[in-house]
């Protein structure tokens, strides 16, 4: 706690002399609420990732990027670029994050837990990231306990035909190329890409010595996206999508544990979206289709095929000025092809009706209230909901809390699966509380915002020391983040984060007992960031980041005495370079970039190797 209250003095006290702001109370969110609407209106906790701060990642995976956010654990992000990869929002599993590209929720319903995998998504693609934490149940039915992450990809604007893209090449001979066409024709657009990215990788497994010459363990993905937008009437908008991604790579044995053994995946996502806007509000109506496959050469369950439809109906109106509401209903459905050969197919369904009504600018107050029935095709109903005030003084100081229920029914693989199946698994609820204050300065050239939480979970699904999936009793985490953006003078930028999470598990011992004990491995209890930016020159910029992440723990499976073993895994800091130079009016950047410049030596995950000091260089074109 003392650190806490040091960091969170120290930004203070630069927020005092800091004579340049960003607008983050300014900013325009569409996840919060479905709906366009400005962070100074909800008390919802977000997080936005602009086009810029992408371009200034370099060469970074959709992983590295999420793992350099306040309060967010990648595991993986730096290790192999196969590796899979493992999103912890505030402490929280992988399965409690939902991740939507353009509003619209993806997922595998094959794999541990449903979460999807960020290795099918290019950063080459994404215009925008919105990152909304705490529990989201309510707007976005199961799974998001801990958040939700809406990806949201480029899109046609300008003349009828615009040609972009890239390439880099650095380290382990890794290469990125992309190229798309984009335009518009009126009222309408459309958007095409191909990205291309391989590398030889490194000995996923960690040799010890280095002087075994463990194999490398290589990746590689092509992905093709589409996305139009048809204007039928100034008011209909039609927008159909389609996806494709392709990753095949090698992986190790486990810890220690050499190997190249070989995997496939592939995504397909397609569908539509229509707009029809009011003259006070909008209804959307959306229907996408996801298919996974994924193949592990000479396992025992080597092809899992899984498929999820959506289908949602939604109205955004402004009954006043006063007054706004949001109500829908969506349906999904998941069929996984079991790789068990000794049981059927199975499937899910889900329907879920729910309303959101908003409050908005009573003399700065604001408040928001909705709830949504679940209907699980095997669990009955549930019911979420959430309520979230906030006031806002001098368009300047926010001050916010949010109460929200959550649930996540087991997944097809939790229930069906090849490994450690159990149908009689019960679905996991959760309670969040959350609040703080958000500040903006007057000259709007620093802002700055401080959060707590607290997050109580029960039937906590778990994969045991039987290897089988049970439920725990229950979960209770808790921590803090403290997030700054700071302009001293116009050309520097500056943004620091700090967060502190904590969280344990209670459980039946087996002895008719409870025991409690901390079960966040390979998550951080301490974690800081700082990334500070500098035009030198108008077209010249640099740009560099460092963060720390504390002692963590692990659960290491010992081959040798066939237990699981606790270890304890050291703190580490990781710096990385960036700079850039804009040609030819702006059309063409050239930049370089040197990652874990002082070539940490860390375990993400115990008996693993991680990546190492890296560099690579390339260009960006838009003509």
């Amino acid at each position: 706690m003392k650190k806490i209250l040091i960091v969170a003095a120290v930004l203070y006290s630069s927020l005092l002399h800091a004579q340049d702001d960003s607008t983050l109370l300014n900013n325009v969110t569409v996840t919060a609420t479905r709906f366009p609407k400005k962070i100074s209106e909800t008390g919802k906790v977000v997080t936005i990732i602009s086009k810029e701060d992408l371009e200034k990642q370099g060469s970074k995976d959709l992983a590295q990027i999420l793992n350099e956010q306040a309060a967010i654990v990648v595991n993986g992000a730096g290790s192999n670029m196969g590796k899979d990869k493992s999103i912890y929002i505030r402490g929280a599993a992988n399965g409690y994050t939902v991740i939507l590209l353009n509003g619209i929720p993806v997922n595998d319903p094959t794999g541990v837990s449903g979460a999807f995998d960020l290795r099918m998504l290019p950063v080459e693609n994404i215009e925008r990231i919105e990152i909304l934490k705490g529990a989201q149940s309510t707007l976005y039915g199961s799974d998001a306990i801990a958040g939700v992450i809406n990806i949201i990809t480029k899109k046609g604007n300008g003349k009828p035909a615009n040609l972009y893209g890239g390439l880099s090449y650095g380290s382990r001979h890794t290469l990125k190329t992309n190229a798309g066409l984009y335009g518009s024709f009126g009222a309408s657009s459309y958007n095409v890409s191909f990205v291309h990215n391989e590398t030889r990788g490194i000995a996923e497994a960690k040799d010890t010595l280095g002087t075994k010459n463990f194999p490398n363990n290589g990746m590689l993905l092509n992905a093709i996206s589409m996305d139009v937008d048809g204007a039928v009437t100034d008011q209909l908008h039609i927008k159909p999508f389609f996806r494709y991604s392709y990753f095949s790579g090698s992986f190790a044995g486990g810890a220690f544990v050499p190997a190249t053994n070989n995997f496939t995946s592939g995504l397909l996502s397609a569908g539509t979206q229509g707009v029809y806007n009011l003259t006070h509000g909008s209804i959307t109506g959306l229907f996408s289709y996801d298919e996974v496959n994924r193949n592990y050469a000479g396992s025992f369950a080597s092809g899992y095929k899984g498929t999820k439809k959506t289908a949602e109906l939604f109205a955004h109106l402004d009954l006043q000025q006063y007054v706004q509401t949001l109500f829908g209903v969506r349906y999904d459905e998941f069929e996984m092809k079991n790789p068990n050969p000794n049981t059927a197919d199975t499937s899910i369904r889900v329907i879920s009706p729910y309303v959101m009504v908003f409050l908005r600018n009573l003399g700065g107050f604001n408040f928001e209230a909705g709830g949504r029935l679940n209907h699980h095709s095997k669990y009955g109903n549930t019911v979420t909901y959430t309520l979230n005030p906030s006031y806002l003084i001098n368009n300047q100081f926010k001050i916010f809390a949010n109460w929200g229920t959550a649930f996540r029914a087991p997944y097809l693989s939790e229930l069906y699966g090849a490994y450690g199946a159990n149908p009689g698994l019960k679905p996991e609820q959760s309670q969040t509380l959350e609040g703080g204050l958000q500040y903006t300065s007057a000259d709007k050239k620093a802002d700055a915002r401080i959060v707590g939480f607290l997050r109580n979970t029960k039937n906590i699904i778990t994969y045991d020391q039987n290897y089988v999936y049970t439920n725990y009793n229950r979960q209770k985490d808790h921590g803090i983040e403290v997030e700054a953006t700071l302009k001293p003078v116009d050309p520097l930028t500056l943004k620091l984060f700090y967060a502190f999470v904590e969280g344990k598990v209670t459980t039946d011992n087996g002895q008719g007992k409870d025991t409690t004990f901390n079960n966040l491995f390979k998550r951080a209890k301490n974690s800081f960031g700082a990334n500070i930016g500098y035009q030198v020159t108008p077209r010249f910029s640099v740009n560099t980041n460092l963060n720390f992440y504390g002692k963590r723990k692990d659960l290491y499976y010992n081959s040798a005495t066939f237990a699981s073993e606790n270890v304890d895994l050291k703190s580490y800091v990781l710096w990385d370079l960036y700079a850039e130079y804009k040609l030819a009016k702006d059309h063409i950047k050239v930049f370089a970039q040197t990652t874990n410049l002082l070539n940490a030596r860390y375990y993400e995950t115990y008996g693993y190797a991680v990546w190492g000091r890296a560099f690579n260089a390339g260009f960006r074109f838009q003509l």
